[in-house]
């Protein structure tokens, strides 16, 4: 994805810096950081899912710069203050009880011109060409007000990340167009949020089920924006 180099670039890293990839999943981003690092640097991939990390620890193997970390970053990062050049999150803060802790736990951890970069999406800004507009509607509010924790996280990231005492530099809107129903239903899951979206009552058996035909079988389009934040410390 084209904002995943983005978020990369805008952290600035430099040869010997420690950067922090917050919620780092199975590794997706830890071997582009460690290569900007390079040989002198250490990226440090931290999240509460072992399974996760099983994977990532698979897929860094042989790049003796990154570490991993198994913790709950709202919970307090395993750092001491000022310890790290650089922190990310890709997609993270929309899952977590308390954004704020961990964007607080940022700036602690990070030195003083240290750069930190969220990517998070806005699920509110989610849209779906349908003939029955009501219906579009029904699904993407069960989606912004129930699939994700914090559905709009994308939007409230420059205001959090002040009040956590960052100065935010830069926002940049990041919207992903989607044409293929079967693309979308892997990347959206559109046919298990339907039911989701049926057992909540947000769609009636009738429209759940003309819904996930109609998107099958007739033209497709789909549109969501992320918003990649810079700040610095």
């Amino acid at each position: 994805m084209a904002y995943k180099q983005l978020a990369i670039a805008a952290l600035g890293i430099r040869p010997g810096d420690t950067v922090l990839d917050i919620g780092c999943g199975p590794a997706a981003d830890l071997p582009d950081m460690a290569e900007a690092v390079g040989a002198a640097g250490w990226v440090i991939g931290l999240d509460s899912d072992p399974a996760a990390l099983a994977t990532a620890a698979s897929r860094a193997q042989g790049i003796p710069q990154i570490r991993l970390v198994c913790c709950d970053a709202a919970n307090g990062l395993p750092m001491a203050d000022a310890a790290a050049d650089g922190a990310h999150t890709d997609r993270v803060l929309q899952h977590v009880a308390d954004p704020l802790a961990v964007l607080r736990e940022v700036r602690r951890v990070l030195r003083p011109g240290g750069a930190a970069v969220f990517a998070e999406p806005d699920w509110d800004t989610l849209v779906i060409d349908y003939p029955d507009l009501a219906v579009a509607r029904a699904y993407t509010r069960f989606v912004s007000d129930r699939v994700a924790r914090n559905g709009c996280i994308g939007r409230q990231m420059p205001a959090l990340a002040r009040e956590a005492g960052l100065d935010v530099q830069n926002v940049t809107p990041i919207t992903t167009v989607s044409r293929d129903a079967q693309a979308a239903d892997k990347l959206l899951g559109l046919r298990r949020v339907t039911e989701r979206a049926l057992a909540a009552g947000y769609l009636s058996p009738e429209q759940a089920a003309t819904w996930l035909q109609d998107l099958a079988s007739g033209p497709f389009f789909a549109s969501m924006t992320l918003f990649l934040v810079a700040a610095a410390r």
